[in-house]
């Protein structure tokens, strides 16, 4: 996974391995290794590496392109995976998601929509809350 997500991601960035070896600190011959799988970085140049192409350290070394064919996604923006909709329009949000954003059985869900870019989901209380700020600084 490592390899594969680091190469990636360099060509993502369009950077040379000579170039992310120097950002890095390390050789060139050593960034071949790190995306042929010989060897591995140590944890600090992992951190290095990730910060330099802008995701999360877990992401970097354990994101699995094979499932469904996306690169590491940028750090705090997430791919939870694919859910299928239900006869009656339900879905299940997954378990990561829902950990991640605290949503818990019972929780009141805003769905929000856009033609052009699609769906977007946040609790309701919290859409709530944005809304009456929106309107007392702007609907004066």
């Amino acid at each position: 996974m490592f390899s594969e997500n680091l190469t990636a991601m360099r060509k993502i960035h369009s950077i040379t391995q000579e170039d992310l070896a120097e950002a890095v600190g390390v050789s060139r011959q050593a960034i071949a290794k790190w995306e042929n799988g010989d060897t591995v970085p140590d944890i600090e140049k992992c951190q290095k590496l990730a910060q330099i192409f802008g995701v999360s350290l877990d992401d970097l070394v354990n994101h699995q392109t094979e499932n469904i064919g996306l690169p590491v996604p940028p750090k705090g923006k997430h791919l939870f995976g694919i859910v299928t909709v239900g006869e009656k329009g339900q879905i299940v949000i997954p378990k990561k998601a829902r950990d991640l954003f605290s949503i818990q059985s019972g929780d009141q869900l805003m769905i929000l929509g856009d033609e052009n870019t699609g769906i977007a989901i946040m609790k309701a209380d919290e859409f709530m809350m944005f809304a009456e700020e929106v309107r007392k600084n702007f609907g004066k």
